[in-house]
């Protein structure tokens, strides 16, 4: 009920209404919704935009999923909370592989590097704008005195980003390139058939060398506060990688579907 005034809430675009719906509902329903809403993203973009739709969802997936993961929640069925970016990172992977299936290989390593570009500068531009001097009160006066927050704002959710760019990307490059080189090798293995095999295999096999890379990396090696290892290891590899797996599961018929998005004159 409390999702449903959600989406009324959005569309009249009420959107503190929205989230405080969100808030009332329980935490796996609105991970499922998430779910499936940027997966049908996916096809969108793919139908209306082609390959490019692909490299637009992976750089705002990647700037979203690196935002997001600052922020932990608590799942009914694990006892550690459990960090968020997990389904823009591992929809990543299905964006790579819809390129590898339907373009080639040589549109999905394209994608990854686009991926790579694309948060780069969204990282060099947050670190500009918080270099820009803020308002101090005198400044401000009561009619700015509301701009005297944002400073702060902003610092909490971006100035992490550093240490979460060089981790991601680390952990991005690595993965996302094995993700590639698996899925062409398991379809050549496979003469192109069993598409849920390559897509399933590759990616539960690539999520989980994503994980460990970026959580060792952004929570222990470049932290200047290290987490212990028992956190980094059931709250962000392996309470991440178990939702990766329900990810992979729930994104196999969207690869399916994806053949009847992609735009005809791809598959003349």
């Amino acid at each position: 009920m409390n999702f449903i005034e959600g989406l009324f809430h959005l569309i009249l675009f009420n959107f503190g209404g929205f989230v405080d719906s969100l808030n009332k509902t329980p935490v796996i329903i609105t991970w499922f919704v998430f779910l499936f809403f940027c997966l049908i993203v996916i096809l969108f973009f793919l139908k209306f935009f082609g390959e490019a739709g692909m490299y637009v969802y992976t750089v705002l997936a990647i700037i979203g999923g690196n935002i997001q993961v600052l922020k932990i929640v608590e799942f009914p069925f694990f006892p550690n909370p459990i960090a968020l970016g997990t389904i823009l990172f591992a929809t990543t992977f299905l964006a790579t592989d819809i390129l590898a299936e339907y373009y080639g290989t040589r549109y999905a390593r394209k994608n990854i590097l686009i991926g790579f570009a694309g948060f780069l500068l969204m990282t060099l531009i947050m670190l500009f704008t918080l270099g820009f001097t803020p308002l101090d009160i005198n400044t401000a006066g009561e009619k700015y005195s509301w701009a005297l927050s944002v400073q702060n704002n902003l610092m909490g959710v971006f100035l992490p980003l550093p240490i979460f760019f060089a981790a991601s990307m680390i952990a991005y490059i690595f993965s996302q390139y094995f993700d590639v080189w698996l899925y062409e090798t398991i379809s050549h293995f496979t003469q192109k058939k069993f598409l849920w095999i390559r897509n399933n295999i590759s990616t539960m096999t690539s999520s989980l060398l994503d994980n460990t890379i970026f959580s060792v990396f952004a929570w222990i090696i470049f932290n200047p506060n290290p987490l212990d290892v028992n956190t980094v290891i059931f709250t962000y590899i392996l309470g991440t990688y178990f939702l990766r797996i329900t990810i992979a599961i729930f994104d196999t018929p969207f690869i399916y579907l994806a053949k009847y998005f992609v735009p005809k004159n791809v598959n003349d």
